[in-house]
């Protein structure tokens, strides 16, 4: 027996089920005698105290300066809002509800208006809510939740939903994998559990299987299948994928300490993307020359406040000392579009993506990036920095954020603070940005194309919408095409260029890549070993062959042939 999800991960895992966090009592809706009242203030105070209390022991576990400790620390905040507990009280008080039905009716309603709001990040943060909400029933009730610090086999997880601050906890070594009804490619959950290499299966009808715990699942993740209690042929074929897979994985450990170098002696280097110091940490482990990428907005998603100077140059400086000398490359913070932030007050756009985002949103707000900027330059006292700019596409905005950056150096000189010499280069994500580049150029170290969004604003298609992946493609003519221009702009000027888009992450892609001329290529973590045994495995005179037949297709279908043909 199978059913179908979105998989995010390809490959077979195995696990004993186990439902998470799927069963409380249900809920009475009746009005309740006034001289309860008292009573279900008294257990909405038991429950908030209790569930703070489970979160505040997870926060003890966690290293302070991970993503999950900033999601479990989001989770204490909103439960500590006054106003949060005074809207409950009311509601039990004024409408003579239980504590858990009128959790349940505040909640949902905060979510509600989250919602909306027709923001996508919004929108998600919505489902936070309504998760922290149902976990606080369960506390209210007296149950803490499915504890999983006492999983001892792996296992595989069903819920609806789990929100970060509990995936945050997760004993990852013993969950093989997550599956759930709800959630997306860009959902919490997703991206969480993207990074941490776990299988997982996402709007998946998981109930029509009738699984209990302790059933034996698998999760083809090539496939997009959960199977309850595979048997047979089926199973065969599932230990047979499962050990292709292991024998895989083990055959990339051999890169680890490899240069990425092809077989005729054509180095790249291999940086990586990443989001927190934990995946930091996890670059040397895996043999890269550093950070290609570091997006400094993921400090503020789930922040109540704005990191000040001293908090952004610990982290960085933190950053600097993990990579033992190797570069660390700072994004300046990536606001707009779908980045909306708690922390800052945003103004709603008809058009967002085509508004004030990126190096726009930062010189509008010159103190946040001045706080920034100045964190990065003292931050640079302590070992190779290099700080790029994001959505630059006119010369005069690379002439105001220049500007900006000299003061800073007067007023750290002034101030008698230390601050570090500092490589800079702009994000090239726009076709406006390659066409004026070469003005750009005199004032640049380096470059860093961002393919994700230069396809977005070259084909006008949207690259979250689902509808428009077939037809327009991470990879067409046109984007090829700009991608060319760029690096022979750049080439021209002797000014090294980078990739940091998904495009990089490709193993298939890596060949056209370096026979188009990239000097480095900025990859997702989880990629890195692939994308490295895909470099070391090229000639590289026969990389840019394959480059100059590529830049000749005209159509979609041509340039899919030309890269699938490549042996």
């Amino acid at each position: 027996m199978q059913v179908n999800g979105i998989a995010i991960k390809p490959g077979v895992t195995f696990g004993e089920a186990l439902h998470f966090n799927t069963g409380h009592k249900p809920l009475d809706y009746r009005i309740l005698p006034i001289k309860r009242i008292p009573q279900q203030l008294s257990r909405l105070d038991g429950g908030l105290a209790r569930l703070k209390q489970q979160l505040t022991a997870s926060l003890q576990a966690l290293d302070s300066h991970s993503d999950a400790y900033a999601l479990v620390e989001a989770d204490l905040l909103y439960l500590d809002d006054p106003d949060l507990r005074a809207h409950i009280a009311d509601t039990i008080t004024q409408l003579q509800f239980s504590a858990c039905v009128s959790i349940e009716r505040v909640f949902a309603h905060q979510a509600s208006e989250l919602e909306a709001l027709d923001d996508p990040y919004l929108a998600q943060r919505a489902e936070d809510v309504r998760s922290l909400g149902k976990r606080l029933i369960q506390a209210v009730f007296g149950q803490p939740g499915q504890e999983p610090g006492k999983l001892k086999v792996p296992t595989i997880l069903l819920a609806d939903d789990i929100s970060p601050a509990e995936f945050a906890v997760l004993p990852l070594d013993n969950v093989a994998g997550i599956v759930l009804k709800s959630g997306g490619l860009t959902s919490h959950t997703a991206i969480l559990a993207r990074a941490a290499g776990i299988p997982a299966l996402l709007s998946c009808p998981y109930s029509e299987l009738g699984i209990n715990n302790g059933d034996q699942l698998a999760i083809d993740g090539d496939a997009g299948a959960l199977y309850r209690n595979p048997e047979g042929d089926t199973l065969e074929l599932l230990r047979q994928h499962e050990e292709s897979a292991r024998i895989a994985r083990e055959q990339l450990d051999q890169y680890r300490d490899k240069p990425a170098m092809t077989l005729d002696g054509h180095e790249i280097s291999l940086l990586a993307n990443v989001g927190n110091l934990n995946d930091v940490l996890k670059v040397s482990g895996l043999g890269a020359d550093g950070i290609g990428l570091l997006r400094t907005e993921f400090m503020l998603m789930h922040s109540a406040t704005l990191p000040d100077e001293r908090a952004q140059y610990q982290l960085y400086s933190d950053a600097i000392h993990a990579l033992e000398g190797r570069v660390l490359t700072i994004r300046t913070l990536d606001i707009g579009a779908d980045k909306e932030l708690p922390c800052l007050c945003q103004v709603k756009e008809e058009n967002p993506a085509l508004g004030l985002r990126g190096i726009r949103y930062t010189l509008a707000n010159p103190q946040l990036l001045k706080t920034q900027l100045r964190a990065v330059l003292r931050a640079a006292n302590h070992g190779h920095v290099r700080l790029m700019f994001p959505m630059v596409n006119q010369v005069e905005e690379l002439d105001a954020v220049l500007a900006l950056l000299e003061t800073c150096r007067r007023e750290l000189d002034d101030e008698e603070k230390g601050f570090g010499d500092i490589s800079l280069g702009i994000v090239v994500e726009t076709p406006a940005a390659v066409l004026n580049l070469p003005a750009m150029l005199p004032m640049l170290d380096f470059v860093s194309i961002g393919t994700n969004d230069l396809t977005q604003y070259a084909m006008a298609a949207d690259r979250g919408n689902p509808c428009l992946a077939r037809d327009y493609p991470a990879l067409s003519p046109a984007v090829l095409r700009l991608i060319s221009m760029t690096l022979q702009s750049a080439r021209s000027q002797d000014v090294k260029v980078s990739l940091c888009g998904e495009m990089g992450s490709d193993p298939r892609l890596v060949p056209l890549l370096i026979g188009l001329g990239f000097d480095e290529l900025s990859v997702n973590v989880g990629a890195l070993l692939e994308v490295k045994a895909a470099i070391c495995r090229q000639e590289f005179s026969r990389c840019t062959q394959l480059a100059g037949r590529a830049l000749m297709a005209d159509r979609l279908s041509e340039l899919d042939d030309c890269i699938s043909s490549y042996k």
